[in-house]
């Protein structure tokens, strides 16, 4: 019999797996890769702004998460470049935070566990928080898909069908947010990146429609949760490096799979 904490941990997995694999997609579509990162790191300074003003983790996660996406998306609006200016507020909101920390007074936070994640400790409260935050985003990108999908694939022609591009790189910047906010404590900010590309990146090959594509990235994510997990309980090793591991095999042999094909 698989032990409480086990089921708990598949549980959350499989919620982030479900939500990243669609958002992924549209993160690989629009070459976002890096900005999911910058929008992970600044969860960090969310979570030590959470801790020293003794709020809500969530709240003050959300918060930053949300504040450095629409900061990304003006200066991007106002003409500065998008790749410069991912790198200097990625990295700024990552060390200030890491500063952050480090002036907290009060029992000492486990850092690792926000940077790596720590799936084995999700309680009842952080599943209701997990699956909430990814049906609000399963439930945004489906009501968004084919606006989302016209404005990834040609922003003019997008315009031309009365759809605002900006409005639905907005819609796609909040949803990003608030995914990187519930996935936190299930892999971590250094790793939820990973978990939004390669599930992606991986189905892209296999896939023969945007569709079909989103599925399958929500299918290989499920798999990685359910290997990196196996991985965890049999090596010992930690649980969410095990699972963007699974996932990386699995990239790795959708490539050989499509060469083939």
């Amino acid at each position: 019999m698989l032990d409480d904490f086990l089921i708990r941990a598949l549980v959350a997995g499989i919620g982030v797996a479900l939500a990243t694999g669609p958002l992924g997609a549209f993160v690989v579509w629009r070459r976002m890769a890096y900005f999911g990162d910058a929008t992970a790191h600044a969860a960090i300074l969310g979570v030590a702004l959470a801790l020293g003003l003794q709020t809500s983790v969530l709240a003050g996660t959300l918060a930053v998460a949300l504040a450095m996406a629409l900061a990304v998306s003006a200066l991007v609006a106002r003409g500065q470049a998008m790749d410069a200016t991912l790198g200097v507020l990625s990295h700024a909101a990552l060390a200030l935070g890491l500063v952050a920390f480090s002036l907290i007074r009060g029992p000492r936070v486990d850092l690792n566990a926000f940077l790596f994640g720590d799936i084995l400790a999700v309680g009842v409260t952080d599943l209701a928080v997990i699956w909430g935050g990814a049906v609000l985003v399963l439930a945004l990108l489906v009501w968004r898909w084919q606006r989302l999908l016209t404005a990834t694939l040609n922003e003019e022609l997008a315009t031309s069908a009365g759809i605002d591009p900006r409005r639905e790189r907005l819609v796609l910047t909040l949803a990003l947010a608030v995914m990187v906010a519930v996935s936190l404590k299930v892999v971590g900010a250094l790793l939820i990146g990973a978990m939004l590309i390669i599930p992606a990146a991986a189905a892209r090959g296999l896939a023969r429609s945007p569709e079909a594509m989103a599925v399958l990235a929500m299918l290989i994510g499920t798999m990685a949760t359910l290997g990196g997990l196996g991985l965890s309980w049999v090596a010992d090793t930690p649980a969410g490096p095990s699972i963007v591991s699974a996932a990386t095999v699995l990239y790795l042999g959708s490539l050989a799979g499509s060469a083939g094909r």
